[in-house]
């Protein structure tokens, strides 16, 4: 039962009168179970009628403590608990860990061809979590058929990721040092023939949403917060491109090639719920943009860093070479040892900026690892979205932040 609370409205003149009005005001809680929350999340909202004067978060329902673990475990052995971070965009975790490490490091020369099969997976990955945002956004409002469409190309995006890697989700496919498994046989016909279908699957989710007229009426001048409430609460990502804020990280401090690439940072002016949209659907076609270019010019050449400090040794070599058996036997048992300092590296997730601080002391384990996930700024900034807004609107603003709590809860 919902939590209800009096409130006096004081009388004109302050004179106390038997026939006094008072308003009512309700407490009620959405979560940790509900349906339309986008994870374990629990929101406590005061409603006044159908208005919400007040909305607070509350997280923690899904926290794994995976910044802590980092501590314990070895360098090559923090990217497993990257995938788990936001589990919808792993590749992307994976990348920034991975070029985190490389910056201490410091003398560690990525092959061309590493870096490119980096920006055309961190993309495929984009294009996954956008479709699950898409799919399971249109089914809170009511368009059902909607998430068989995008799973449909989810699906088989996913068995490319098991191409790569053997997993379909916690893949733990880019590590420091390039990737972790030479690019299988076949792998760019079967990324191709994928990248030529995707645009005409884009124009169908938009003939789908675009010509219904409950979805517009749902998203259209919904869930409207100020450029200057984001940058405070620290949103980014299409949230804050919805605004007409042309950030993207891989324009402005591009990383692993990112400036070889021709591409459109997604912007609109709307700042509501369909400007969001809006902005994730020319996300996908500027991201199949990317990865059609990478098909086109990926450069020949080795998948990993020549670093056998680093990087396992080819199982070849370890028949043949001492030297490569030792630096293979005392990589996986004793782990990399890395110089002593600090960085700080950003690369552009599904969500948003996603950095992480990591701090070595020169030894084979992490000292810290901080991890700067968009999630977390959006969720923070539920409470300004939501206030004065109405219940039914809630579920559409939210959904609108495509929050993912195992990126909140660390």
């Amino acid at each position: 039962m919902p939590d209800l609370k009096e409130e006096e409205i004081p009388l004109a003149g302050g004179e106390a009168r038997a026939e006094e009005t008072r308003k009512r005001r309700m407490t009620v809680n959405m979560g940790p179970q509900h349906p339309s929350t986008h994870g374990v999340l629990r929101v406590v909202v005061d409603l006044d009628g159908e208005v919400i004067t007040q909305a607070a978060p509350d997280i923690g329902y899904l926290h794994t403590g995976i910044e802590k673990q980092c501590e314990a475990i070895n360098w090559h052995q923090v990217v497993t608990l990257t995938d788990r971070v936001d589990y919808l965009a792993n590749l992307s975790n994976n990348l920034v860990y991975a070029l985190a490490v490389e910056k201490l490091i410091g003398d560690i020369e990525i092959p061309p061809k590493a870096q490119w099969m980096r920006v055309m997976l961190a993309e495929l990955q984009r294009l996954s979590s956008h479709l699950v945002w898409l799919g399971t956004h249109a089914l809170d409002l009511g368009a059902m058929s909607m998430l068989f469409y995008c799973f449909r190309e989810r699906e088989e995006l996913l068995r490319i990721f098991e191409m790569f890697s053997g997993q379909r989700m916690m893949t733990s496919y880019i590590r420091p040092g390039g990737l972790a498994l030479e690019p299988p046989r076949g792998w760019h016909q079967r990324v191709k023939k994928f990248a030529d279908i995707f645009p005409s699957r884009i124009d169908e989710y938009e003939t789908l949403l675009e010509n219904n007229p409950i979805w517009l009426k749902r998203t259209r001048g919904v869930g409207y917060i100020s450029v200057e409430d984001m940058l405070t609460e620290g949103i980014t990502g299409p949230m804050l491109r919805g605004a007409g804020v042309a950030w993207d990280i891989r324009k402005s401090e591009p990383y692993s090639s990112y400036e070889k690439f021709d591409f459109q940072i997604a912007t609109r002016t709307g700042n509501d719920v369909y400007s969001r949209y809006q902005v994730r659907m020319e996300e996908m076609r500027q991201s199949t943009r990317i990865i059609q270019q990478a098909l086109d010019g990926m450069p020949e050449g080795p998948w990993k860093a020549d670093a056998p400090k680093l990087t396992l040794p080819d199982r070849e070599k370890m028949k043949t070479q001492m030297e490569a058996l030792i630096y293979h036997f005392k990589i996986v048992t004793e782990g990399v040892r890395v110089p002593a300092g600090e960085v700080y590296q950003a690369v552009e997730s599904p969500r948003g900026e996603i950095a992480y601080y990591v701090v070595s002391d020169g030894t084979s384990k992490p000292y810290r690892v901080y991890m700067r996930t968009p999630s977390f700024g959006n969720v923070q900034a539920l409470g300004t979205l939501l206030k004065g807004r109405l219940l039914s609107d809630s579920i559409a603003a939210m959904g609108s932040m495509d929050f993912v709590l195992g990126d909140v809860d660390r």
